[in-house]
């Protein structure tokens, strides 16, 4: 894994191989994350990656993350509970040296509290697939007040989603056994 453009262009990300079944990781590959950032930064949603405050739930090794602080984001917030997860993402933030834009909270991404900052502008929500845990996220987010009005929600999951009314589908994409939802918060 590695960044694919930006001001961390190539750096190499922590190596986890295939992913890790036991920790539930199975990070985005690169080329379907450059898909995914080709999409987002197509004008089609506007921009909303340049100067996004950035949440990243289940952000296992943190890629989604550092690669929107890499096309300019200005602050990522990394949520999960996975010790694995949680060690991968301190050492990816260190390989990019990006600390300084960086908070790691471990929380249950479906638990989350009441948000005491102000929302984020850009979503990624990679549950562990067929559990309904991106369900349950995404109401919380949306409860907590996390989720700021016309925010970009990028949605990975292994089949369809049931979608809040507060989100619209702007988009969908196939990935092999995966699907990237682009979903837009209409607070």
């Amino acid at each position: 894994m590695r960044i694919i453009a930006g001001t961390y262009k190539g750096r190499a990300l922590a190596a986890l191989g295939k992913g890790d079944a036991g920790a539930h990781l199975r990070p985005t590959t690169d080329r379907v994350r450059e898909n995914i950032f080709n999409i987002l930064s197509g004008g089609r949603f506007g921009d909303p990656i340049d100067g996004a405050r950035v949440l990243d739930l289940f952000a296992g090794t943190g890629a989604l993350a550092l690669e929107s602080l890499s096309r300019g984001a200005r602050q990522a917030t990394f949520v999960d509970t996975g010790h694995k997860s949680l060690g991968l993402i301190r050492q990816n933030i260190a390989l990019c040296q990006a600390a300084d834009r960086c908070t790691i909270k471990k929380m249950d991404a479906t638990k989350l509290p009441e948000n005491p900052d102000a929302p984020y502008d850009l979503i990624f929500l990679d549950p562990p697939y067929g559990k309904k845990m991106g369900e349950r996220a995404i109401a919380r987010a949306i409860s907590g007040g996390w989720i700021a009005p016309n925010a970009i929600i990028l949605w990975e999951e292994g089949g369809d989603i049931t979608c809040p009314p507060e989100l619209t589908q702007l988009d969908m994409r196939k990935y092999g056994d995966s699907r990237a939802y682009f979903l837009e918060f209409n607070a």
